[in-house]
């Protein structure tokens, strides 16, 4: 009899494919053995002090353990505007243009909730992180996905973009009516300049879309590279919204800190949803989040320094060990094609074999969509003996 009941929200979603490595990896760590672990994009670093210290601080006091504000409290939305004010010349109202949120994917999946109608179309290029078009799906939308163009220095090819979501625009029925961009991108690390954001822009207010932007990893860029936000273009508020998460850049990932700015339509939406659905994070933890945003930011370059040293590592380490890397500019990523003695295995019998035979972790392209299943996703979290020991492993798994 129940067997009859269908969850239709829940058998609209695929398998998710990373459980598969997810089972094996448990399954040797549970046996004893020793996995080196570069498959989520999980900071292995401490939370710098002197935000703990304000965590602390905060908890000690009366009055901070109960109910806080679903939208942040004041000082942290005053805090993510003038963190936008420091590094993207960026004016926005803390009242009406930002809201705290549960980490970014909080934000982002309450937002498709409470913007998409049943049947709803948002367009998300591909390879991309899961929950960018799962997020429309649970909402009760549907995507439209349409592939990324980038040369070998994963630097965006801005022509074939725009001629791409042209077409995909013109095939949408019903028309798109929002569109997801990520950059620098998970899971290929793609980047974009000013002018991208600028064309962007012009396109959403004349094919009459909303964009949805996430820059989770615009501190983590390496070289000369610097991460811009659709937000510094002029009337870019007009049609977009762009969503942040303290996770890498503040090694905060357990925290779930995170926000959204931009357009006021989209920011109203999110703070509605949300003063239903929850009643904000835990108010020491947004009083730390106020401190790391508007404290010195030497804790950050910190972080990103060391993330730059991890690549240059790995890179250095896995040619050594007969698998060349491209380099990225941004993110905690390496996007890593198959290497050619492998090549036919594609990617997740690739990365089960990985880790079954040289106790290496990945994780399989495939599971951002078929558009990756050439390549494997390579978190730089490890450190660098772990790096150095996952490179003779690999060495090893290449000769056979």
């Amino acid at each position: 009899m129940f067997d009859e009941i269908r969850f239709n929200t829940i058998e609209r979603l695929p398998n998710y494919v990373f459980a598969e490595v997810n089972a094996i990896k448990l399954a040797a760590r549970r046996a004893g053995e020793d996995i080196i672990d570069f498959s989520m994009g999980n900071p292995s670093g401490k939370t710098p002090q002197h935000i703990i210290d304000k965590l602390c601080d905060s908890a000690n006091k009366d009055k901070t353990s109960g109910y806080s504000a679903s939208a942040g409290i004041y000082k942290l939305r005053l805090a993510i505007c003038s963190w936008y004010k420091r590094k993207y010349q960026v004016d926005l109202d803390p009242e009406t243009e930002a809201v705290a949120t549960m980490g970014s994917k909080e934000g982002f999946v309450n937002l498709a909730r409470a913007i998409i109608n049943p049947g709803d179309v948002a367009i998300v290029p591909t390879p991309a992180y899961p929950i960018h078009t799962q997020g429309f799906i649970l909402a009760g939308g549907s995507v439209n996905k349409m592939p990324i163009f980038y040369n070998e220095n994963f630097e965006l090819d801005e022509n074939k973009f725009f001629q791409s979501l042209e077409f995909t625009l013109r095939e949408s029925e019903p028309r798109a009516r929002y569109l997801v961009v990520n950059f620098p991108h998970n899971p290929t690390t793609v980047t974009v300049q000013k002018s991208f954001y600028e064309r962007l822009v012009a396109m959403a207010k004349k094919e009459r879309f909303y964009i949805i932007s996430d820059i989770a990893y615009a501190e983590l860029t390496f070289k000369d590279y610097k991460t811009p936000s659709i937000l510094e273009v002029e009337g870019a508020k007009d049609v977009a919204v762009e969503c942040y998460t303290l996770s890498k850049s503040y090694n905060m990932a357990g925290w779930r800190v995170g926000f959204m700015v931009g357009n006021k339509r989209l920011i109203s939406a999110l703070k509605k949803i949300k003063s239903w659905l929850d009643y904000g994070m835990y108010t020491p933890i947004q009083v730390a989040a106020t401190i790391a945003l508007d404290s010195e930011q030497d804790c950050v370059e910190e972080i990103r320094q060391s993330y730059e040293k991890r690549l240059e590592i790995t890179l250095d380490a896995f040619e050594n060990a007969g698998w060349k890397l491209l380099r990225p500019n941004a993110s905690m990523f390496i996007w890593a094609k198959l290497p050619v003695q492998k090549a036919h295995l594609k990617s997740l019998e690739f990365s089960k074999q990985l880790l079954q035979k040289a106790q290496v972790a990945v994780s399989p392209g495939v599971g951002f969509g078929e558009a990756g299943d050439e390549y494997v996703r390579i978190a730089l979290i490890e450190n660098e003996n772990r790096i150095r020991q996952a490179a003779r492993n690999i060495k090893k798994f290449l000769k056979e």
